[in-house]
C-alpha cells in the first residue's frame, strides 16, 4: 500500500538547515515555501504553490517551520526526586555531583514499568515542544541489572541509546574505583552493549579520571560503540582532550575550556555539545563560551541534559534561549545547534535538516520566524507539525 503524500504549503518561513535550499546561510531559510512529505520522508522542497500533486495539502500560513529539534544529551530514565537538592542549591549550597548516588538508589528501587512510565512521559513532553530525536543515557544503575533495565527502557523510546555505566562510582565501591571500572568494562559492558549505540563517561573530579575514562571508552569502542564524553563541566580538566584524542562524536558540557581545548575540538571535529540548562540549574558562575568555539571553527550543538538533579527540563526552546543569552550564540546559530548541530553530534545525516531524503520531523512555531525561539523565552511556541488526519 502506497503511503499518502502531504504538501505543507504557504509556509511563511521555512528553515531547512540546507544552505542551497534557502538563502545560502547555514539555516537555509526560504520564505513562502512548501515541503512535500511521503512515507515519513521529505521528497520535495520549493516555492509555495509549485509543489507536485499530492494526496493531501495543508496550508501552514504565516508561521515558521523548521526541522524537529535533535536533543543529543538526556538522562530521562531514572527513579526518585531531587527537588529538595535543587532548593538547597538555590539557597546557596554548591553542586559537586554527589546527588547522582541518591538517584541511583531510587532507580534501583523502581521496577522497570515505573521507569518506563516516567521516561515515556518525559519524551512525550519533549515531542510536544518540537523535539524529533532524543538521545537517552543509562547511568543511574551502578549495577549490571539496573543499567540493563535502564537501557531496555531507553531502547523502547529511541535509537540513540548510550551506555553510561561510568557516571559516578556507587557507594558499594568506595575506595576501589578500579574494581568498579573493571565491572563497567567487563560484565556490565557485555550485558549492556547490545542495547546501546554509544558509550559515555563522566570525566570529573569525584567521578572518573582520564586514565579510568580512557579504559571505559576504549572498551566500549572495541565492541562497536561510538564514544561520547561528559567533559569539563565543573572545572578545567582532561575530558575534552580525551574526547578529541579518541575521536569521540561529542564532548558534552564544555563549561570550562582552555584555548587549547577549543582548538582541539575544532581540529578533531568533535562536537561541543552545550547544555546550558545544567549551568542554569547548578547556578554556575560561568557558561560555555560558544562564541570562542564558533570563531575557532568548532561545531556546536545544544541539548537539554534533561535529568532529575541538574537540568530537569525537556524544553529545547529553553536551551536555545539560554544558549543565546548566556553562551554567546546568535539566535540563528542556536537554532542550527539545536537541529543540525545535534544531528552531527549523533553522526546522523537523516535528521536535523529538511533536505530531500530527510526524516519528516517537522516542527512548527506559532511565530513568523525562528528568531522568536530566543526572543520569547518560556512561551510555548513550538510543537510538531501534525499531518491532516492527526
Amino acid at each position: 500500500m502506497t503511503a499518502a503524500s502531504i504538501c505543507y504549503d504557504r509556509i511563511g518561513e521555512l528553515v531547512t538547515c540546507v544552505p542551497e535550499l534557502g538563502d545560502g546561510s547555514p539555516l537555509g531559510v526560504r520564505t513562502d515555501a512548501a515541503v512535500v512529505v511521503e512515507d515519513g520522508v521529505v521528497v520535495w522542497v520549493g516555492d509555495a504553490g509549485r509543489a507536485p500533486a499530492t494526496d493531501h495539502r495543508v496550508e501552514v500560513g504565516p508561521r515558521c517551520v523548521l526541522p524537529g529539534f535533535v536533543d543529543s544529551h538526556s538522562h530521562v530514565v531514572f527513579g526518585g526526586d531531587r527537588s529538595a537538592e535543587f532548593a538547597a542549591r538555590m539557597a546557596g549550597e554548591p553542586y559537586e555531583a554527589g546527588g547522582i548516588r541518591s538517584t541511583m538508589a531510587a532507580t534501583r528501587a523502581a521496577d522497570t514499568a515505573q521507569l518506563a512510565e516516567r521516561a515515556t512521559a518525559l519524551v512525550q513532553e519533549m515531542r510536544r515542544q518540537g523535539t524529533g530525536v532524543v538521545e537517552i543515557k543509562s547511568g543511574y544503575g551502578g549495577d549490571v541489572d539496573t543499567e540493563r533495565r535502564c537501557l531496555e527502557v531507553a531502547a523502547g523510546l529511541t535509537e540513540e541509546t548510550t551506555y553510561l555505566g561510568a557516571h559516578v562510582v556507587p557507594a558499594a565501591f568506595d575506595g576501589d574505583v578500579d574494581a568498579y571500572v573493571s565491572l563497567v568494562t567487563g560484565g556490565m559492558l557485555e550485558v549492556c552493549a547490545p542495547l546501546a549505540r554509544w558509550v559515555d563517561v563522566f570525566v570529573e573530579e569525584g567521578a572518573f579520571d582520564a586514565d579510568q575514562a580512557r579504559e571505559v571508552l576504549t572498551a566500549g569502542m572495541a565492541v562497536g560503540l561510538g564514544a561520547r564524553v561528559h567533559a569539563n563541566q565543573l572545572r578545567y580538566g582532561p575530558g575534552v582532550q580525551l574526547a578529541c584524542e579518541l575521536g569521540a562524536a561529542s564532548a558534552d558540557h564544555c563549561t570550562h575550556l582552555t584555548r587549547e581545548d577549543v582548538h582541539a575540538l575544532a581540529d578533531a571535529g568533535t562536537v561541543a555539545t552545550l547544555v546550558p540548562g545544567a549551568d542554569f540549574s547548578t547556578r554556575s558562575p560561568v557558561y560555555p563560551d560558544a562564541r570562542a568555539l564558533i570563531d575557532a571553527g568548532a561545531t556546536v550543538a545544544v541539548a537539554t541534559d534533561c535529568n532529575p538533579g541538574t537540568s530537569f527540563t525537556t524544553s529545547m526552546p529553553f536551551a536555545i534561549a539560554l544558549a543565546v543569552r548566556e553562551c554567546g550564540l546568535t539566535p540563528s546559530e542556536a537554532v542550527w545547534a539545536a537541529t543540525r548541530g545535534g544531528a552531527v553530534a549523533l553522526r546522523r545525516h537523516d535528521v536535523g535538516h529538511l533536505g530531500v531524503g530527510a526524516a519528516a520531523w517537522l516542527t512548527v512555531l506559532d511565530a513568523p520566524n525562528h528568531l522568536h525561539l530566543a526572543y520569547r523565552p518560556g512561551v510555548p511556541l513550538a510543537g510538531p507539525l501534525a499531518p491532516p488526519d492527526a
